[in-house]
This record gives structure tokens, C-alpha cells and sequence, in this order.
């Protein structure tokens, strides 16, 4: 840890890669941080989509943690299934944060862990969506930290919750997971081009691709309300 520097927390690889007196916590690391984008709100800063894609491609490092599995495509399903089901967990207590006590996020202030501007965003998002939003979301960083947490304020029924909250964490999951972990395979056999040399630049490609939306989204909301002024 002598070499470490902060700016390593927005480098997915580090948790990937990351051990404890010489024992390898990857595993742990990718799981709790999935459910922290959304049970513990920390979505603006922790890497989301980067990471899945980037777990695709350590997926035999990372689930061998637990166990040895000869199946590549098992080791890679088993791996998808256990980040689903933090990413399901983390909306559930989004949710049940947001129904017990979300209003209070409206009158607290602004800070380095938080933006309200977030919050408003989010619950638009919400409006304009409906239940899909939910599903909509997890492929959108911040949007999906606050969502189940509109979800829960507005006292969202339950049961179509979890139905759009499964789902949304399966299509996540085994969409990234899968596809960082063949594109990886594809590439190495095809070009021999290992993409583990090239994290840095995957990782930039990913979050231009995933704030994409959200930058266009501001511009037009700019527009709009520059049109309104006028």
C-alpha cells in the first residue's frame, strides 16, 4: 500500500485486484461496492458500470475466491448472479430508505457525498418512466443510486418493485459481466490484443459511453430553459 494514491478509488481494477495480507478480497470488494451505489448512496463516485465490465474480465480470479468452477461459462453465470444479487439488495434498502425516511434528503444540504440536484434529477427521471425507470437506470450512473429511493418515497407497490428490481439487476449483471468477459476472450484469440493492458483506456471508452445520456440530457435542459427565459 506504500505506493497507493486516492485517485486509485476511481479505478475499478484496484478493488478487482485488491488483497488483504496477501489474500485476495476482489470478490468482496466488487460486491460491496455494487450495493453501495445504491443502499448506501455513494453512486456519484464509486465505479458501477466499469466494474461489471471490468469483473467479466477477472471473472476466473474472482470467483475462485470461493471455489474452483472448470466451466468458464458457469464461473461467468455464477459470477453475474452474485453481483445481481447485491445490486437487487442495495435497491431494496434504497427503497425501504426512501419509504422510512427520503423526504429528509430534500431538506438536507448540499455536500462532497451529496447533490439535491441528484435527488430532482432522479425523481424526474422517475416521473417520466414509470416502473421501467427502475430498469432504466441501472445502466446510468448517479440515476440509479436515487431511483429506488424515489421508488420508496413515493411508496411504489411493492411487489412491482422487486419485479422491475430483479430484473433490472439480472440485465445489468450478466449484460456487463458477460460482455467484459468475451469481448476479452474474443479479442485475445482474434487479435492478440490482451485487454488487461488496456484497462485505462476501457475504462474512459465506458464512462463516456454511460454518461452519454446524462450530458445530452443537461444540454437539453439547458436549451429548454434558456428558450422558456426568452
Amino acid at each position: 500500500m506504500n505506493d497507493f494514491h486516492w485517485t486509485k478509488l476511481f479505478n475499478p481494477e484496484f478493488y478487482i485486484t485488491m488483497e488483504l495480507g496477501g489474500v485476495p478480497i476482489g470478490i468482496y470488494m466488487v460486491l460491496f461496492i455494487v450495493f453501495a451505489e445504491t443502499g448506501l448512496f455513494a453512486g456519484f463516485f464509486l465505479p458501477g458500470d466499469s466494474l461489471l465490465f471490468l469483473s467479466g474480465i477477472y471473472s476466473r480470479e474472482l470467483v475462485e475466491t470461493f471455489f474452483y468452477i472448470p466451466s468458464d461459462f458457469s464461473n461467468v453465470t455464477v459470477l453475474a448472479l452474485l453481483i445481481a444479487s447485491a445490486a437487487t439488495l442495495g435497491n431494496v434498502f434504497g427503497y425501504w430508505f426512501g419509504a422510512r425516511s427520503g423526504q429528509f434528503l430534500y431538506a438536507k444540504e448540499d455536500s462532497f457525498f451529496f447533490k439535491k440536484k441528484y435527488l430532482y434529477q432522479s425523481q424526474e427521471f422517475f416521473e417520466k418512466h414509470g416502473g421501467k425507470a427502475i430498469i432504466f437506470a441501472r445502466f446510468l450512473p448517479i440515476v440509479r443510486t436515487f431511483v429506488p429511493i424515489i421508488a420508496g418515497i413515493v411508496h411504489m407497490e411493492k411487489g412491482r418493485f422487486m419485479f422491475y428490481n430483479v430484473l433490472s439487476s439480472l440485465l445489468w449483471s450478466f449484460v456487463l459481466v458477460f460482455a467484459g468477459h468475451y469481448l476479452y476472450d474474443m479479442f485475445l484469440t482474434e487479435f492478440n490484443i490482451d485487454l488487461k493492458e488496456h484497462i485505462e483506456k476501457i475504462i474512459l471508452i465506458l464512462i463516456a459511453v454511460t454518461t452519454f445520456p446524462l450530458v445530452m440530457k443537461a444540454i437539453k435542459s439547458r436549451k429548454s430553459n434558456s428558450n422558456t427565459s426568452e
